[in-house]
């Protein structure tokens, strides 16, 4: 077997296999081994309950998926009380997604979850800062830089930072997390966007817009996966339209250290277990001893493609 271990910072993973936030539950472990992924990344919580957004919350589109589920929320208080103990039972890290309406939201809950069992927070800056009349805090680099200084302040713990595909300043939002405190990127969130039921001309979702997700999502959040890994010095860890092997072959050689799987769970639950095998064997095949061999590959320039050619011919 190939040596499928990758490091984020100072963690260390068996595999760069993972599920996104809001695709993964306790209830999996009642289908396949929870210890045969990279790690474990929770649900998206807040400080206190939080009902999520009116319904029809998803719909499909063209193969992939929109959602507006509004990140309902039992709070912080039950998060520690149930969830972390299941967790603790497994070596596999746990990565802990917190969302947060302002800044003071953000860094109490930051803190809040900075307990035995968790190994990492990943910190969704990609959502809404009410602060900000609604624009999400990693749309522009200075509120980035801002918010991530605030948590960076709030926990001892490793920061991912998740950003979002709805900014033009995607390389800059980079070096600003990186110099507000975060420990690694998340590539990305889901892009804003929207569907309509010609029928009735009503919009296909209750909060009428909504986040895509699914092989949709790929071409821009890979494109964004290999700017931020030439922005900063971070590992990026890619997030969207993950469904095969391939997909995250696509995503390391582009730059990114790990990935994180999502729409591909709702169509086949047991999606990341098969990627794991068919990543594995598509290394021993071409006789690549390890998985890391591969990050940031990408022949971007005419050296770097006449040197991936002899690569191949040889």
């Amino acid at each position: 077997m190939s040596d499928l271990s990758v490091q984020i910072g100072a963690l260390t993973l068996k595999n760069p296999v993972m599920p996104a936030s809001g695709t993964f539950s306790e209830e999996l472990a009642e289908v396949f081994d929870l210890e045969r992924i990279g790690a474990h990344v929770t649900k998206t919580i807040t400080l206190g309950l939080r009902e999520g957004n009116p319904t029809p919350r998803v719909c499909e589109v063209n193969g992939s998926m929109l959602n507006s589920i509004g990140i309902p929320s039992k709070g912080v208080t039950a998060f520690l009380e149930k969830v972390v103990p299941f967790y603790r039972r497994y070596e596999t890290p746990l990565v802990v997604s917190i969302s947060g309406n302002t800044a003071d939201e953000f860094a109490e809950l930051c803190s809040a979850v900075s307990v035995d069992g968790v190994a990492a927070i990943e910190v969704n800056i990609s959502c809404p800062n009410i602060e900000e009349d609604g624009k999400a805090f990693a749309i522009r680099p200075s509120s980035t830089l801002d918010i991530m200084k605030r948590l960076r302040a709030a926990s001892h713990l490793p920061l991912w930072a998740k950003l979002t595909p709805n900014t033009g300043e995607v390389p800059d939002v980079a070096r600003a997390a990186e110099d507000g405190g975060a420990d690694a990127l998340v590539v990305a969130n889901t892009i804003l966007s929207m569907a309509i039921d010609i029928e009735t001309r009503r919009p296909r979702l209750g909060n009428v817009m909504g986040g895509l997700s699914g092989p949709g999502l790929k071409p821009i959040a890979l494109r964004m996966a290999y700017q931020c890994a030439r922005a900063s010095r971070l590992p990026v860890i890619g997030c969207g339209g993950i469904a095969t092997a391939s997909d995250v072959l696509e995503y390391m050689i582009a730059g990114a250290s790990a990935v994180q799987v999502g729409t591909a769970t709702f169509i086949h639950p047991t999606a990341m277990l098969t990627i794991v095998d068919d990543l594995d064997t598509w290394l021993r095949a071409r006789g690549i001893s390890s998985v890391r061999d591969i990050i940031g590959t990408v022949a971007d320039g005419e050296e770097d493609l006449a040197s991936t050619m002899m690569a191949v011919a040889q």
